[in-house]
């Protein structure tokens, strides 16, 4: 997203079963000067409460900050609902656990990036900033937790699918999930599944250091 695009602040929802992770997020999201906080929900059930009035309200966020482990909704089935019902809505993931099932889980469901809660305060703004520009941001520790857990069957340029393979030359050469959507013709929601499908195999938290990837493994030219 251009920066013309985005003139107006993040909108951002923070969704925790923790009143104190919840207040803490807002205190530090209302210091950074392109984002604002529209709301708090207590668990997922809340979230959508709070997204089926938000248009009425002029409240819909951009980008919703969801724990996953809370009651009555979980936060993985919340993400699965959320990219169902307002598919424009970006949501990044954030835990105290790191299982590679729960994060693959959470991508699967749509979520745009995913942190876990002892990540540094400017790693939270950097993934909510990815989210809200369509890109697909990766706590560290969880990117090397997951490739330490596929060592052996996902090495190296062989670890893709040709179609991976393909969506990868497309990020190095700078195309949106939308472009790469469209080049290929399928959904853009399946060209982020690809991406993050990409970043958990070859061990990177970015599009950028997928692009890096790409051109040292000499799949793609530097322009």
């Amino acid at each position: 997203m251009s920066g013309q695009e985005r003139l107006q602040p993040i909108r951002v929802l923070v969704v925790d079963d923790h009143a104190v992770v919840r207040q803490g997020m807002r205190a530090f999201l209302s210091l950074q000067a392109d984002m604002r906080v529209v709301g708090e929900a207590r668990d997922a059930q809340a979230a959508l409460d709070f997204l089926a009035t938000a248009t009425v309200r002029d409240v819909m966020p951009n980008v919703v900050l969801m724990d996953l482990v809370m009651p009555r909704l979980d936060g993985v089935s919340g993400i699965r609902t959320i990219k169902k019902l307002y598919p424009g809505i970006e949501v990044v993931a954030m835990t105290s656990f790191s299982e590679t099932e729960r994060v693959r889980a959470a991508l699967a469901a749509g979520a745009a990036g995913y942190l876990l809660k002892d990540a540094e305060a400017d790693e939270v703004a950097t993934a909510i900033r990815a989210a809200a520009a369509g890109e697909t941001h990766l706590d560290t520790a969880v990117a090397r937790k997951i490739t330490r857990a596929l060592t052996g069957v996902c090495e190296g340029v062989s670890s893709l699918s040709q179609r991976e393979r393909e969506v990868l030359v497309l990020v190095a050469d700078g195309y949106s999930n939308r472009d790469i959507a469209e080049a290929l013709t399928i959904s853009e929601r399946t060209a982020r599944t690809h991406v993050s499908s990409i970043l958990l195999k070859i061990g990177v938290t970015s599009r950028t250091q997928a692009a890096l990837w790409a051109i040292h493994q000499g799949m793609t030219s530097v322009p």
